[in-house]
């Protein structure tokens, strides 16, 4: 913007000043001219009064060097030889002394002025003065010089100052999109500074209240989620008295631990909701910023959370292997034994596990068989759950939320936004079982990443 900015002050300046340069160069020269023209009239036409007085020659002679001192001025007496020498055609002369009029013309080297007097027996005399071009000249290349100098300066002047409105401008449009960048990637402190012009200032002053409401909606927000998660404890304390009611029974322990598990789960929720704005679950900021791929949470500086991986599957399986076998399901699990860190937190990777399996037994009938299994790549780890039920008609369509009949979608968009947050993706597909299979796509954390290569190249050593 700020080359286009000069660009157009250069050309729109270049174009006034040649629309009044190049008519005033041609005045100049036209007016330099006509004085030069005027003036050896006006010599001949002083001259004049002598020749009517006496026809002398050294007194005609003496008159014009006194009138001209660069001998120009020529007389012509009827009959005589001129006093001076002519530059005048024989043509012109005869014409000025026959028709008595007074003739100026261009010639070859100048300008020629041609005055007839008439003297006493109606006998006519032609005074002749001569301009060379010099003269016709004089100062109208300085003249010009001046005049481009000051077309220069005010060209130059006008682009600068087009240079220094456009900086300006250029200034606030980059100020406000790294803010607006800054805010989509999750910094919700970010603010601009209002300048430029009226347009600009206005649109800062609307993103800096934009930012400061949406940081006011998002905490009224988590105030409510951790409102409506305390009010879920009441219930809690219930379940509680009924598990403690039910002691001795062979369902008491898994009430109990169900129960103990739900309360875990909504003391996660509660210290979530209560975390600074700019910290979200899964590695990422409040907005759902995404790394870049290949990259999970501190995966750059070694910060950040760090869970394995295959460990806290294998825990959550083990969990939900209790409900599975008292609904007949078949349950298998397959994990690697290679290191599985990823740039999540194991409170991540569980709601991930539990949300898929948590699906298989909300949407497929009792006795349904699922499996869970945890693959090691060079790069990143792969969380598989299937099942032997219907499946998903429209893969595409239940990664949103919401978009799934009979469902909120929140399952596996949970999944989605923590493959996201290392760089990993979510892949949704038909199994060997015949019912879904979902393989959710986690990066390996740096340390993880650079310990399998370290392995790698020493087996290549060995």
């Amino acid at each position: 913007m700020r080359r286009s900015l000069a660009g157009v002050a250069l050309a729109v300046t270049s174009m006034v000043a040649l629309s009044f340069l190049i008519p005033l160069a041609a005045l100049v020269m036209s007016l330099v001219k006509e004085q030069g023209v005027t003036a050896a009239q006006q010599r001949g036409a002083a001259l004049a009064p002598v020749l009517a007085l006496t026809t002398d020659p050294d007194a005609l002679r003496e008159a014009a060097a006194g009138l001209d001192a660069a001998d120009h001025l020529v007389v012509h007496l009827p009959g005589a030889a001129s006093l001076g020498g002519s530059k005048a055609p024989a043509e012109l002369l005869e014409r000025a002394q026959r028709g008595r009029e007074s003739i100026s013309q261009e010639v070859p080297g100048g300008w020629v002025c041609l005055q007839p007097v008439v003297l006493p027996g109606d006998k006519v005399a032609v005074i002749e003065n001569f301009v060379p071009d010099a003269e016709l000249t004089r100062g109208v290349a300085q003249s010009w010089a001046v005049m481009c100098f000051l077309a220069v300066g005010l060209i130059t002047g006008s682009v600068l100052v087009a240079d220094r409105l456009g900086a300006k401008v250029v200034r606030s449009s980059k100020r406000l999109a790294q803010a607006s960048r800054a805010l989509g990637l999750g910094d919700l402190d970010a603010r601009v500074e209002p300048m430029g012009p009226r347009e600009l200032h206005d649109a800062g002053v609307a993103f800096n209240a934009m930012a400061q409401r949406m940081n006011e909606l998002l905490a009224v927000e988590r105030e409510l989620v951790a409102d409506l998660s305390h009010r879920l404890r009441t219930p809690l304390t219930a379940l509680h008295l009924a598990s403690e009611r039910m002691a001795g029974t062979p369902e008491s322990a898994r009430v109990e631990a169900a129960v103990c598990e739900l309360e875990s789960e909504l003391q996660a929720i509660i210290a979530a909701a209560r975390t600074p704005l700019a910290v979200g679950p899964m590695g990422q900021g409040l907005l759902g910023t995404e790394r870049p791929p290949g990259r999970g949470a501190g995966a750059a500086a070694g910060e950040g959370p760090r869970s394995e991986a295959a460990e806290v599957v294998r825990r959550r399986t083990a969990f939900w292997a209790v409900l599975a076998e008292q609904q007949n399901r078949s349950c298998s699990l397959d994990i690697t034994q290679e290191p599985t860190a990823v740039g999540l937190s194991d409170d991540d990777v569980a709601a991930v596990v539990d949300a898929l399996i948590g699906n298989v037994f909300r949407h497929t009938p009792e006795g349904t068989a699922f499996a869970v299994a945890v693959v090691r790549t060079a790069q990143a780890v792969e969380l598989v759950v299937e099942d032997g039920g219907p499946g998903i008609p429209e893969p595409d369509r239940a990664l949103s939320r919401g978009s799934s009949t009979g469902s909120t979608g929140l399952g596996l968009d949970i999944a989605a936004r923590a493959a996201t947050a290392t760089g990993g993706t979510v892949r949704v597909t038909r199994g060997p079982l015949g019912g879904a299979h979902i393989t959710v796509t986690l990066a390996l954390a740096a340390a993880a990443q650079s310990g399998h290569r370290t392995r790698f190249a020493r087996r290549r050593r060995r």
